[in-house]
């Protein structure tokens, strides 16, 4: 496969129009997984239209708080005491992301945590679209083991210094995503983009429930409670476009929100709608803003011909929510 990728990467097919005119390869490394987990370092390698090189940019990042997983990512509350703040860093890191596409290796987690830090700074990152390169590779049909940067950096033959390194794994991944990207042209793939909704508006939850330790950080492991009260209306069945929501309907989200996940989903549970956290044959609604994103919800979706919306019009139904009937 690699020899035919470099026989892809010589030859003179036409580069496809359509294709973006550059990226930027990011990786962050994070305190945690969770949505109020921060950002402790990132890197950006900016590539041009073909994947060349152009520059790269790498920042450690005061998270503010416990650094969590430090024998994964090696970044003490030493390390990161002295760094700077995301709000300070922000502008930089926007230059380098401005007018291209966002290519990461399982990359709604990265833009995520992205977004929501530039959130919490009052900004907005200058991204329109993003690329995974786990995706990539799906469509690329490349003979993985699995979907590890690993995986896909052996497979290119690209070695790997510091695992879990911000700006490695962006080195390793602008690498492996070179010969991916020229063989997706040699092919006539089209690339899987999806766009990127930047969060216009978003809260901190408030932390309870454990005291802060040393410095003010919360323990490594602890996470907010977001166990929701049960829908206390029965399902009235699917939701018909044109129509009204009505209480007790189950409501399914996918995909990137523009306002951050938690408040729409407290929306909807306080208008009295069941906000369920997969789609099944019950689900009466899924909201998505990329119907064409091939998310298992959105392929379930289709399966069972559950009604879809964007973000824009779920708020408009939601200001006039039918009431249950009264027993």
């Amino acid at each position: 496969m690699l020899d035919d990728l470099t026989t892809a990467a010589s030859s003179p097919t036409p580069w496809p129009a359509a294709y973006p005119q550059g990226y930027a390869v990011v990786d962050v490394e994070t305190t945690g997984l969770a949505r109020d987990d921060r950002i402790i370092s990132a890197a950006v390698y900016r590539l041009d239209a073909r994947g060349e090189v152009e520059d790269h940019w790498y920042t450690v990042v005061n998270p503010e708080r416990d650094p969590g997983p430090v024998w994964i990512h090696g970044l003490t509350s030493d390390v990161l005491e002295g760094a700077p703040l995301f709000q300070d860093v922000a502008a930089e890191f926007a230059t380098r992301l401005e007018g291209r596409v966002l290519v990461a290796h399982n990359a709604v987690f990265d833009w995520q945590m992205i977004a929501r830090e530039y959130a919490r700074a009052r900004s907005e990152a200058p991204v329109k679209q993003r690329l995974c390169t786990i995706a990539l590779s799906k469509e690329l049909r490349l003979p993985l083991p699995n979907h590890k940067l690993e995986s896909l950096a052996a497979h290119f033959g690209v070695v790997q210094r510091r695992a879990h390194h911000a700006l490695d794994d962006a080195r390793v991944l602008a690498e492996a995503f070179r010969p991916s990207l020229r063989a997706a042209a040699a092919g006539g793939v089209r690339l899987p983009l999806h766009e990127c909704l930047p969060l216009t508006e978003w809260t901190d939850r408030p932390r309870t429930g454990q005291q802060a330790g040393p410095g003010g950080h919360r323990p490594a492991g602890w996470r907010p409670s977001r166990k929701r009260p049960a829908c206390p209306y029965p399902n009235p069945g699917r939701y018909e476009p044109g129509e009204r929501l009505k209480q007790g309907m189950r409501v399914a989200f996918s995909g990137d929100t523009s306002v951050e996940r938690d408040l729409l989903e407290d929306r909807a549970t306080e208008a009295g709608l069941h906000v369920a956290g997969s789609l099944s044959r019950l689900t009466s609604l899924l909201v998505t803003n990329d119907p064409d994103s091939g998310t298992s919800k959105v392929v379930k979706a289709r399966q069972y011909g559950t009604p879809v919306v964007d973000e824009a019009a779920f708020g408009q139904l939601l200001g006039d929510v039918e009431p249950a009937p009264e027993d």
